[in-house]
């Protein structure tokens, strides 16, 4: 029983905390990921030059879709999707925000400047795989300021697809060859769905909707 007289606090027996969760193992560490083991075993990447990834929505006034094609080692083809890179992997610019970022690789890719850059939503990039995030922006107002194609030896290819043909055309896409990466759904699914709330708005009110 404790004396009502003595207020200091007992100490706690530190024998007694729960044993400590075991910690994740990083199995290799390379030049741009580490491949780790977490305490269930589950083996997973992190990337370690960057710390997060955006994916740009790019839409023209005329409603075309921008796209890059671009050829990627891991599936030895040429994958298709929405211009995208790293967030903060540029060394100073490590605290740089993903609309930052979006506005860098948009013309480096794609050779596109928007006027407006929105973040929408963010996703897992590949849950299984890596615990990379991905942070979808909506880029409008677009301006041709260059003819993109990437940086270094990236040698990538811009497309611009009306979003009324989009389905088709990645059909045919994939019909000579070409993979359609696997973030594009979610993204062309978001656009038509702006498109469509905004051409009914125009057709209500009577007034110019175009981006």
């Amino acid at each position: 029983m404790l004396d009502p007289q003595n207020d200091a606090t007992p100490e706690i027996d530190q024998t007694l905390a729960l044993p400590t969760r075991p910690e994740t193992q990083v199995l290799h560490s390379g030049k741009f990921l580490e491949f780790k083991r977490s305490p269930e075993g589950w083996e997973y990447v992190d990337r370690v030059n960057a710390s997060g990834a955006v994916i740009i929505m790019a839409l023209t006034k005329d409603d075309k879709v921008v796209l890059v094609e671009q050829f990627r080692p891991p599936v030895n083809a040429n994958v298709i999707g929405f211009p995208a890179g790293l967030i903060g992997d540029h060394g100073a610019d490590a605290n740089e925000s993903a609309a930052s970022a979006a506005e860098r690789e948009l013309l480096e890719e794609a050779g596109f400047k928007a006027g407006t850059i929105t973040e929408v939503f963010r996703r897992p990039a590949a849950a299984a795989l890596t615990s990379e995030i991905a942070t979808f922006v909506l880029a409008t107002d677009l301006i041709k300021v260059g003819p993109g194609g990437g940086v270094d030896s990236e040698s990538i290819i811009v497309h611009e697809v009306p979003i009324n043909e989009i389905d088709a055309w990645l059909e045919a896409q994939e019909d000579r060859g070409a993979l359609v990466g696997g973030t594009i759904g979610a993204g062309i699914r978001y656009l038509e769905k702006l498109v469509e709330q905004r051409y009914a708005v125009g057709i209500r009110e009577g007034v110019d909707t175009s981006f």
